[in-house]
């Protein structure tokens, strides 16, 4: 018998998007009706998504991806997390008064890396042009799109700061100066104008070439040109209370690519689930996983104590990992083979009992407790505080987010993507490119000695973990959420329950969703609150006063307010399916 589910979980042999806005899945699903693959479908999918949701990723932006490309038959990342420019050194932050990198502003910014990562998919694993692909974006920048509730909401909530320091930001956000309708039509007509130049520029005797072109306008053209202009002549107040200028210039633009990697791999039964390296947190949902197998998740109740209490735990074991081993590994040593390795995570699991933790215990491995001991003492240093910005941009509409896209075509092909960065919150609009630059950099501490210490061309140990699944060694699923910290949180609560109990795609994104609050968050101020998580109220009663009981400190949110989940799967039949979350009412697979 199917469980009750908000929605239906789709199926089809044709194809499957889902993501976080209905119009960017549709948008996608026309990409593969005109016979473009997963990977054309995924990239016109993304950059329609920063238009519809300008509150949580932009152009300037950054952007993982897991990917299966069928023809090769490999699982591959890649990584368009753009590093720190050549300029960005603790000494120099220290000296301009900051301890703390804020949230925003123009020193918290990286070099952009999503435009790169996307051309990258389209050139190397996709099959159409670059006008083909923008050709969406531009039409709903220069047109206009329904603008969401959410997205009036946080403009209207910065109008006064966005007069008083971001002018350009002002005249982007509210055309003649007043605050934009939800649901009216919203244009971003400089946007439309440089992604139509980038268009004009993506020409050559190949598709290739000419993708390279339009990537070459980008990042050693025209739109390098102007934010090299706006770094050196802009000085914009930020979180710290103080006017900065940026130290991003064009010589850092111009030696940016975006890269394909091996995958992180790790397995659970009969499962093999694929993340990014340890620049990105994604390993730790593959400890978790390590953790649990010691544990018969199969027989809880999956939205009942044992399961929330046991799953919490062990993501604050994985967490506080997180906290001390990850960083760039192209600068820093992370014994990833270590901390994913059965003996060390024996010991670990025996750190999970009946009653929650209060204290952050990363484990101890050999040759790096100096680098432990470090880290404890920054943290240490660090204010107890509230759930993390960003969590979802509902709960506060002036903090950004991130977005998702899911794409499976009928070849097989599958890939998974979590854009963010460059949200309109982020820094003050470049006028004549339509967008404003990253907030990155904020993920860096401003200790020295730290795999995530603060240095050129170091890329910030990011919160954006797409996830793909392999089942018996055959790529089947491919899932993800926004959510900054919460993201692999979420997503192992997701995968535990359709693994063990509910294999239907909507009905296991449709059970009751928590995390934990107890790790320091990623961004700015960097607070964590101890012991502290939140819970669903369909949860029920009964399962948040046991986990109050254990000790807990349990924050309940509302009946359906956390995650932003969507998922596509493809079975041996060749059968596809997908889902996505009810939660704010936006997010939409479609398929046949």
């Amino acid at each position: 018998m199917t469980a009750f589910t908000t929605r239906p979980e789709l199926t089809g042999t044709f194809g499957m998007v889902a993501s976080t806005h209905w119009i960017a899945s549709s948008v996608g699903m026309s990409i593969l009706e005109k016979g473009g693959n997963a990977f054309d479908a995924a990239v016109a999918t993304g950059f329609v998504l920063n238009v519809l949701e300008p509150h949580l990723n932009g152009p300037a932006g950054d952007m993982p991806a897991i990917l299966y490309d069928a023809k090769s038959d490999k699982v591959q990342v890649i990584c368009a997390q753009g590093p720190t420019p050549a300029a960005a050194t603790i000494e120099h932050y220290a000296a301009e008064g900051i301890k703390v990198i804020p949230g925003n502003g123009l020193l918290a910014t990286v070099i952009p890396g999503a435009f790169d990562g996307w051309m990258l998919m389209l050139r190397d694993y996709g099959t159409m042009s670059v006008a083909e692909v923008l050709a969406p974006a531009i039409h709903y920048a220069e047109h206009g799109h329904p603008l969401l509730p959410r997205v009036a909401d946080t403009i209207s909530g910065l109008q006064d700061f966005f007069a008083e320091h971001w002018q350009t930001s002002h005249a982007t956000w509210l055309p003649q100066g007043q605050v934009p309708v939800a649901g009216a039509l919203f244009r971003n007509p400089a946007l439309a104008r440089t992604w139509s130049r980038l268009v004009e520029a993506a020409q050559g005797p190949t598709r290739e070439a000419a993708i390279d072109a339009a990537r070459d306008a980008f990042y050693r053209g025209f739109v390098a040109d102007a934010i090299h202009r706006f770094c050196a002549e802009t000085e914009a107040m930020d979180a710290s209370g103080q006017r900065h200028r940026g130290v991003l210039t064009a010589d850092d633009m111009a030696g940016y690519r975006a890269t394909v990697e091996e995958p992180q791999l790790g397995t659970y039964h009969d499962w093999t689930v694929a993340k990014t390296q340890a620049w990105g947190q994604g390993p730790v949902l593959l400890q978790s996983l390590k953790l649990l197998e010691g544990f018969d998740i199969a027989a809880m109740d999956p939205s009942g104590p044992d399961f929330v209490h046991t799953v919490i735990e062990a993501m604050k074991l994985a967490y506080a990992d997180r906290e001390v081993y990850y960083g760039d590994p192209d600068h820093a040593a992370v014994p990833m083979d270590i901390l994913l390795s059965d003996a060390y995570n024996a010991e670990r699991r025996a750190l999970i009992g009946p009653a929650a933790s209060r204290d952050l215990l990363p484990g101890t491995v050999p040759g790096f407790e100096a680098q432990r001991d470090l880290t404890l003492r920054v943290i240490d240093g660090l204010g107890q505080g509230a759930v993390y910005e960003p969590t979802m941009a509902h709960l506060s509409e002036k903090r950004g987010d991130t977005v998702h896209v899911d794409v499976v075509d009928r070849w097989g092909n599958m890939v998974s993507v979590t854009p963010s960065g460059g949200w309109l919150q982020s820094s003050p609009i470049i006028p004549e490119l339509g967008f404003c630059l990253n907030s990155r950099a904020q993920m860096f501490w401003m200790q020295s000695g730290l795999p995530t210490s603060l240095a050129p061309g170091r890329r910030p140990r990011t919160t954006l973990t797409p996830s793909l699944a392999l089942k018996d060694g055959r790529p089947t699923l491919a899932f993800g959420t926004p959510g900054g910290d919460q993201q692999d949180q979420w997503q192992l609560a997701f995968f535990l329950r359709y693994v063990h109990h509910e294999p239907n795609l909507q009905a296991a994104i449709d059970l009751p969703l928590f995390h934990s609050t107890h790790f320091p968050a990623s961004f700015y101020p960097r607070t964590r609150k101890a012991g502290g998580m939140l819970i669903e109220a369909r949860a029920g009663e009964a399962t948040i006063a046991e986990l109050r009981r254990r000790g807990h400190d349990v924050a309940v949110a509302g009946d359906w307010d956390i995650g932003r989940l969507t998922a596509v799967r493809r079975d041996p039949s060749g059968l596809l399916r997908a889902a996505a979350t009810p939660r704010l009412m936006q997010a939409y697979a479609v398929g046949r």
